[in-house]
């Protein structure tokens, strides 16, 4: 099996249903690995909310290989779009990891409040979902949950763990384009 066909098979398995495409093709995708793709699943079961997830960000030969995944209460483009640009950076400028957050230079969805992107552990599926073995190597699968520039910026100030911590006590809505911050 290749290499993302074993990374679409882990989201398989642990989301117990195949994905579909999120073919996208505008910026410079040319620069990110020939087979990269977004996988859109759709809700399902208790699960009522659309998961896209990466294929392909995670290469043979990394050091800390990632895919990330993001929830979205509806079907939306603009998130296949945001996973293309953050998996873009990540290949052809700074490698990202857990506890690391990007800007998405505008909201997640069209009148979101949250216009940056936190790397957090998978917390709603667990380890199943964040390690995996694709091709020998340990692949992490971690939540790009949606965040504030002021949820941002606390976590800059007062670390991951506090953040996190106010989206724990605060129960945060990850899915609510419109939720307030949390700080």
């Amino acid at each position: 099996m290749t290499w993302n066909g074993s990374i679409r098979r882990h989201y398989q398995t642990c989301w117990g249903r195949a994905g579909e495409t999120g073919a996208f093709n505008r910026g410079p995708v040319s620069e990110l690995p020939d087979d990269f793709d977004v996988v859109v699943f759709p809700p399902h079961g208790d699960r009522t909310m659309w998961t896209y997830a990466t294929v392909g960000m995670a290469q043979p030969g990394d050091d800390a290989p990632i895919e990330l995944h993001l929830f979205s209460p509806d079907r939306s483009e603009a998130i296949v779009e945001i996973l293309y640009a953050v998996a873009h950076y990540h290949r052809t400028g700074t490698r990202l990891g857990l506890g690391d957050s990007v800007n998405f230079s505008r909201p997640w969805l069209p009148g979101a409040t949250c216009d940056h992107g936190l790397i957090s552990l998978p917390y709603l599926d667990g380890p199943v979902l964040e390690v995996g073995t694709i091709g020998g190597d340990t692949v992490h699968f971690y939540w790009l949950v949606p965040i504030t520039a002021a949820e941002k910026a606390y976590k800059v100030q007062h670390g991951l763990e506090a953040l996190e911590t106010r989206f724990e006590e605060g129960a945060l809505d990850y899915v609510n384009p419109a939720r307030p911050s949390m700080v």
